[in-house]
């Protein structure tokens, strides 16, 4: 069962035919060990586990792991497995063996004391073939020996061609390796020889050509099952499809093969111990029944998965999930009622607790459920046909002592409370216990309590590191909130992350958060003081952009908040929302924030910020900003103002040219600290003004390309046509340009991030000349300039004098200008 495991959650059992390759001849190094004496008289048989049972017909040798080790393993008195260990505990479990459980080794091999060794190859036209050395060989998978087919393995193919080359590198006799391939299947692509046709198309060289290998199997695997015809034995004509299962029912009545199955991958139970695959008594739910799965399919497409991982998660599950093991005999749990041997498996019991979590209120108090809940109900009076009338819609239970009343109100509650709205759980629930919940609504609910979503969450690492007790690398809830607060942690889960990644708790960030609440919490409260000495009166330019950019704000902040994205709501309703007061207490230095704006502001920070930190928002609420409620009975702030784009783009211009300006001169002092200033334009030490050009219109070289992307842009497909782009570049004498392309490029990308309307509205949506003369106060004082002059390019060109250069004015564009600094 899943949840009784340590490592493997969601790996099935793989299953395979165990071909039984009897020894007709032991290699010499076997025969020494006395190898008879110790079978005492049982036959010995080579055990592969093959998944692919329709070729056996092409086998030409058998292949081992000269390195790995093998046991002789007793089955009974008559016959003996060669195999590995971990084989054989899955075999013990699985009825093959004569005592169920118990393994009897009676001898152990080295793999390259097995090379060498003679066998019978069931149903293959070579009847008998030669054990030779595999390094791929894994003991993890199978039974290490493994059938060679080399007309369709590519891997086997590679290998047997290794061998023949150098079979004295490899220590064997080259009589071992002389068979050829033996056409089995046949393909429309590769014909009857897949394997070699892939090895040759995909050039591989040699059997160490892994990445090769993998590509050339899953194409050949997947071309013989869907497009093969069988070219030999009993099927002959059939597909592979259809052929298949009937070659393995045909191998095992025969007795030269038995069903084998084994772990996906590995499996540790929770006592540390290597699962197997056990063949017991067990009852399945059927989720792979068609009628039930089509259900399940139509409440995932009706569902939210805030995602496409995780929708893609769900689909691949429904996919191939089938028949599910769902009874145990040991633990907590409810008993089968037709079985009461058997208890439901956790993970299958607990599809449905949601529902009950509408009533649990009135039935107990508290969790360990020993008294009775608010209605006084004793767990006996909640029958099968209470539970009918209260989840189904069932009719009144007549023999009930429940009250109607109390029935009704437990009624209204689910119904109230049903359909659920979101369940959240980890990622690596998707598999079964999230899939089981689907399956397990569509049968018991109708269509209208089906669940509306559902998202998942990756695991939490700190401090970039996966948790480990052993490693002392965890941190539990107490200790974070004991270590940092509780506001600061939250805030720092938030930041953490909200994807199906794994999310990382940094305590960095959890530091830097105490600080930076405390110092929030202190501007607050001066900003709400009496003397504050705020402005009053009529909102300047650089108020409404502020305002603005609070509003978008709200607007961004809730949109995440609605799609539980935490991590983004943190970014744009806290960092966000600080940076853009940073900006306009620094703009506004000179003449001093708006009053109504700062109050208007602190009011916003604090809700915004309630779902993650709500002790500082209840502090702020109540102490500073003195509301006689609790800040949780406040709404969401309100939009003082439509969001104007245009506003927006102003501030965003403002601070991106603010930004330049600093770091050119930033740029400059660090090259003259070096030495490396050469003839500099200027001196930064030195009184410094600042020329600025702005363009009304983009060079036509630009708006050339421009047209060219326009003209060969498919609207329907949303992607611009390269060999269109080129043959009109060529067309129009633009192909030798070295701008043009990276500026296509440049704008393809543009058209991605934007849409195709707003990268092809190349216009400014404001005065760029108003913004910079409100702009000019501020970049005097905290660039030291003792004068800023704004020119468009077409004055500027036509003047002469020091600090006018032409090719800096000429690279201007809209939105983005050009600028100069000269010494005063």
């Amino acid at each position: 069962m899943d949840h009784d495991r340590a490592e493997g959650e969601a790996l099935n059992p793989q299953e395979y035919t165990g071909l039984k390759m009897e020894v007709t001849q032991w290699s010499e190094a076997a025969k020494s060990s006395d190898i008879q004496s110790k079978l005492a008289g049982r036959k010995a048989f080579l055990v592969a586990a093959t998944l692919r049972p329709e070729t056996m017909y092409g086998q030409t040798n058998c292949f081992v792991g000269p390195e790995l080790k093998y046991g002789v393993f007793a089955v009974n008195e008559k016959e003996a497995f060669v195999c590995t260990l971990r084989a054989a505990r899955n075999m013990a479990f699985q009825g093959t063996f004569d005592v169920q459980g118990q393994v009897n080794q009676l001898f152990e091999f080295s793999g390259k004391d097995l090379v060498g060794t003679k066998i019978k190859a069931p149903l293959s036209i070579n009847p008998e073939v030669y054990v030779l050395p595999m390094e791929s060989v894994l003991a993890t998978k199978g039974t290490g020996v493994v059938t060679s087919v080399p007309s369709d393995s590519p891997d086997d193919f590679a290998t047997l061609t290794d061998l023949k080359k150098k079979p004295e590198y490899y220590k064997i006799d080259p009589s071992w390796c002389a068979l050829d391939p033996v056409p089995v299947i046949s393909t429309p692509t590769y014909g009857e020889m897949i394997a070699p046709a892939l090895v040759k198309q995909l050039k591989i060289q040699s059997a160490k050509d892994a990445k090769q290998l993998a590509e050339a199997k899953e194409v050949a695997y997947k071309e013989g099952f869907y497009n093969g015809t069988m070219s030999i034995g009993e099927f002959k004509g059939e597909s592979v499809q259809d052929a298949k299962p009937k070659v393995r029912e045909s191998m095992i009545k025969g007795g030269v093969a038995f069903p084998y199955a084994e772990p996906e991958g590995l499996v540790i139970s929770r006592s540390g111990d290597e699962c197997v695959v056990a063949l017991m008594d067990q009852w399945y739910l059927d989720y792979g029944e068609p009628t039930w799965r089509a259900q399940a399919e139509k409440l995932l497409a009706k569902m939210d998965t805030y995602g496409s991982e995780t929708r893609n998660g769900f689909e691949a599950v429904l996919a191939w999930l089938n028949k599910w093991a769902c009874a145990r005999s040991f633990g907590l749990g409810t008993k089968i009622p037709w079985d009461s041997q058997f208890l439901v498996e956790s993970l299958s019991d607990s599809t449905m607790y949601m529902a009950y979590y509408t009533v649990a209120h009135f039935l107990q108090d508290g969790y360990d459920g020993g008294k009775p809940g608010l209605l006084n109900i004793a767990a006996e009076q909640m029958t099968d046909d209470v539970w009918e009338y209260l989840f189904s819609n069932g009719p009144f239970p007549s023999s009930t002592t429940i009250p109607k009343a109390s029935l009704d109100k437990m009624r209204h509650e689910f119904d109230y409370f049903y359909p659920f709205d979101i369940r959240s759980s980890g990622k690596d629930l998707i598999p079964n216990h999230l899939t089981f919940c689907i399956y397990t609504h569509v049968a018991m609910f109708p269509e209208e309590k089906w669940p509306l979503s559902m998202r998942t969450n990756g695991h939490l690492m700190l401090n970039g590191q996966k948790m480990s007790k052993s490693k002392g690398n965890t941190l539990t809830m107490r200790e974070s909130i004991e270590k940092f607060g509780t506001d600061a942690s939250r805030l720092s889960l938030a930041d953490a992350g909200d994807g199906i990644e794994d999310a990382n708790f940094d305590e960095k960030t959890a530091n830097a958060n105490i600080l930076r609440l405390h110092t929030l919490i202190t501007w607050c409260e001066e900003m709400a003081g009496p003397d504050t000495k705020l402005r009053q009166g009529e909102k300047n330019f650089h108020d409404g952009i502020f305002e603005t950019e609070v509003n978008n704000l709200i607007n961004i902040t809730k949109g995440h908040y609605d799609n539980y994205n935490f991590k983004d709501a943190l970014k744009y309703g806290f960092y966000e929302l600080q940076s853009a007061r940073d900006w306009y207490r620094e703009v506004t230095a000179d003449v001093g924030m708006h009053h109504d704006l700062v109050q208007w502001w602190i009011r916003v920070a604090t809700l915004m910020i309630l779902p993650i930190a709500p002790h500082f928002s209840e502090h702020i609420w109540s102490t500073v900003l003195k509301e006689p409620k609790s800040v949780q009975f406040a709404l969401w702030p309100e939009i003082t103002k439509p969001v104007d784009r245009t506003t927006i783009d102003a501030g965003v211009y403002m601070r991106d040219t603010t930004k330049t300006l600093r770091d050119a001169e930033l740029s400059l002092l660090k090259k003259m600290n070096k030495g490396k200033g050469g003839q500099a334009p200027y001196d930064p030490k030195k009184p410094k003004a600042v020329r600025i050009y702005v363009a009304t219109k983009f060079p036509e070289w630009q708006d050339a390309c421009v047209q060219i992307v326009k003209e060969t842009y498919d609207a329907e497909r949303e992607k611009v046509d390269d060999a269109q782009v080129r043959q009109l570049l060529i067309q129009r004498g633009m192909i030798k340009d070295k701008k043009a392309m990276p500026f296509i490029q440049a704008f393809k990308k543009r058209i991605t991030e934007f849409g195709a309307t707003t990268a092809f509205n190349r216009t400014v949506p404001f005065s760029e000349v108003d913004v910079l003369k409100e702009l000019v106060p501020y970049l005097k004082r905290t660039l030291d300039l003792v004068d800023v002059e704004i020119f468009f390019v077409d004055d500027a060109s036509t003047k002469e004098g020091p600090g006018f250069t032409k090719n800096i004015i000429e690279s201007a564009e809209p939105g983005s200008p050009a600028f100069e600094y000269r010494n005063v």
